[in-house]
């Protein structure tokens, strides 16, 4: 915008940012972050907050906006800025949401998993009474910044965890997402998704699964953004874990519990006749290569019952069940009977 521009660079007006930023974040780059304001003589607030599931809730939101509110922002030139993983996104997304009916934020994804999908699309929430991102909206932010340098000081099983997600759309979208994942998924886990002019072997793994990642996506989400369609693709692996992954807290992380959704409807396709054995074995394979769990004790038969009855109630009676029928060819199912699902869940813990 020209006119901010003006005000911006004529010295009239003193630029202003509100930051949040995750708290272990903070600890590896709230220095840089601090710097950069500094040296662009940016006059800001940066609030380091715990932000994990166990504490993704309406009172962080009002903590944050308390502070907003303290700061006092022009909403129309003064985008909150929003540094972390998946959580932190989504609560600054939703406080944001609320402030004055709604401010800009800019998302800066600092995990894998967030980078290639909290960065994507619309929705934002918090936890509520036990259920995962029960109170939430649907504001886009103004920008997502992708630095992969972020995911360099990630844990690998933190890695492991954001392969889940781009397993997802793998496995729903694209076979040459599937076959990049099972050629170089150890190296991806070992390089941290660093590009590396040395690694001419590898091409630029890094670059082509987090772009193709984004990429599909994308091109699920952008035509539904407010999800006014509910057989969405993106849903794989979301049927089951949301109640699986708030039982289990901490011992699963969300992409971990993704997975073991994953796995569970990688069987069912099988029972079903839509994939082969050889191709499950595939998928399973490629599970265990990048590090994720295929199967998890507290995934209990009553869990899983639980957890189809609950997405009848969100999805207009239909299970709206997204299914793999070959490697990166997937379709929504609404007719599993609860025998079929049976029998591939015994197939499943068996193996």
């Amino acid at each position: 915008d020209p006119q901010q521009l003006e005000l911006a660079t004529s010295g009239k007006r003193k630029l202003r940012r509100f930051i949040v930023i995750d708290e272990v974040v903070d600890k590896l780059y709230g220095s840089k972050v601090r710097e950069y304001f500094e040296e662009n003589n940016v006059q800001h607030k940066i609030l380091a907050l715990p932000t994990t599931e166990e504490t993704k809730s309406m009172d962080l939101v009002l903590n944050i906006l308390q502070e907003v509110q303290n700061f006092s922002i022009d909403r129309r030139t003064e985008p909150i800025i929003a540094i972390g993983g998946g959580v932190c996104l989504d609560i600054v997304g939703l406080a944001a949401s609320l402030y004055r009916r709604r401010t800009p934020y800019i998302r800066v994804p600092t995990t894998l998993l967030s980078y290639v999908d909290a960065s994507v699309g619309a929705k934002n929430g918090v936890n509520f009474l036990q259920c995962k991102n029960k109170l939430g909206g649907y504001t886009p932010p103004v920008a997502s910044f992708l630095d992969r340098s972020f995911i360099q000081s990630i844990p690998r099983r933190h890695i492991s965890n954001g392969l889940g997600e781009i397993l997802k759309m793998a496995l729903m979208k694209h076979k040459g997402l599937f076959d990049l994942l099972k050629s170089h998924g150890k190296y991806l886990l070992d390089t941290k998704f660093q590009s590396y002019s040395s690694s001419a072997d590898h091409g630029d793994a890094a670059l082509q699964t987090t772009r193709i990642a984004i990429e599909t996506m994308l091109e699920e989400l952008a035509p539904n953004l407010w999800e006014d369609d509910l057989d969405r693709l993106v849903d794989f692996g979301h049927l089951i874990s949301p109640e699986l992954e708030m039982r289990v807290l901490p011992s699963l992380m969300h992409g971990e519990a993704v997975n073991v959704d994953m796995a569970f409807m990688t069987y069912v396709a099988h029972t079903r006749g839509l994939i082969t054995a050889e191709e499950k074995e595939q998928i399973i394979q490629c599970m265990r290569g990048l590090e994720l769990p295929v199967w998890h004790s507290g995934c209990s038969w009553p869990l899983i019952k639980r957890a189809l009855m609950e997405r009848l109630k969100h999805s207009g009676g239909q299970p709206r069940m997204p299914l793999p029928t070959g490697l990166g060819v997937a379709e929504i199912f609404n007719d599993t009977s609860e025998e079929t699902l049976e029998r591939a869940y015994k197939l499943w813990v068996r193996d």
